[in-house]
């Protein structure tokens, strides 16, 4: 799933190509992925100019004029691609906006079709059950805010870094390499954490999130950016994905468990679970 580097990277990219631009025509090829359909069809953006690109944890908002905002979520496999209009739309496409005086066309396509798109007033954005139980995003959390934030929480620390009512927009991937890089074993309960290693995990955060904003997320296998090309972050890893092989830091070899129902990547050497 695309994480928020991913997400942050696609926001980037689209922008500027987006901005300006007037919606001549709607063309949903899959209607399963609109949800609230009846309250605002999706007819509602033609004639609208898109205004603005932001993001909100993993989703994607477009907003457009007259107060319309389309919220976007890749899930697992989604993609949202600006490319040539004569470039013949394959069967994973399932939702096209084409515009007024340009030659591209932004398309969501999905794979496994648990992406969704979701048009609504901008205003009311916020307050939607998509993004109203979000915890705040972690790089605009300064540290005080940050240990705030997790002070008197329990739970490992692994399962807290997923739950995006606390922090917005960190997954699997990102996960793993931030408790590398703070040296802390993802099955550390938090509650146990003093102040200078939640402190580390705060720098952590930063380091890793910006880094692979810097190098534009990610391609494990789906991810494109908005104009379809991969990432560049994954040949810069530490642990995920490298099961068996040596820790750059220790030479030890990294282990795979099973945590909060996922794949949990670490080196034992580096990332001992001290009490």
């Amino acid at each position: 799933m695309p994480e928020l580097p991913e997400v942050e990277t696609i926001v980037r990219c689209l922008r500027p190509h987006l901005c300006g631009l007037q919606v001549r025509s709607v063309c949903l090829l899959f209607p399963p992925i609109v949800r609230d359909p009846v309250h605002f069809p999706l007819e509602k953006l033609i004639g609208r100019q898109v205004s603005g690109l932001r993001r909100r944890g993993k989703m994607i908002l477009v907003d457009f004029s007259g107060g319309l905002t389309l919220i976007v979520h890749l899930k697992m496999t989604g993609q949202l691609i600006f490319c040539g209009r004569n470039a013949p739309p394959d069967k994973h496409t399932h939702f096209v906006l084409c515009f007024r005086r340009s030659p591209r066309e932004l398309r969501f396509r999905d794979v496994r079709k648990f992406g969704f798109i979701r048009a609504v007033r901008t205003a009311d954005a916020e307050r939607t059950r998509e993004l109203s139980l979000l915890g705040p995003e972690p790089l605009g959390l300064v540290r005080n805010a940050f240990l705030e934030r997790l002070q008197g929480r329990r739970g490992r620390l692994k399962g807290l870094l997923l739950n995006q009512r606390v922090l917005a927009g960190i997954g699997n991937i990102y996960a793993d390499e931030i408790l590398y890089e703070a040296g802390l074993h993802p099955r550390t309960d938090v509650s146990r954490l003093g102040r200078r290693r939640l402190e580390r995990l705060h720098a952590a955060v930063s380091k890793v999130l910006d880094e692979a904003i810097a190098y534009k997320g990610t391609t494990v296998r789906d991810f494109r950016d908005g104009l379809g090309l991969e990432g560049l972050f994954q040949n810069r890893l530490r642990v995920y994905g490298r099961e068996g092989e040596p820790c750059r830091r220790c030479g030890g070899r990294l282990r795979r468990i099973r945590l909060s129902g996922r794949s949990t990547h670490f080196c034992p050497r580096c990332q001992r679970r001290r009490v």
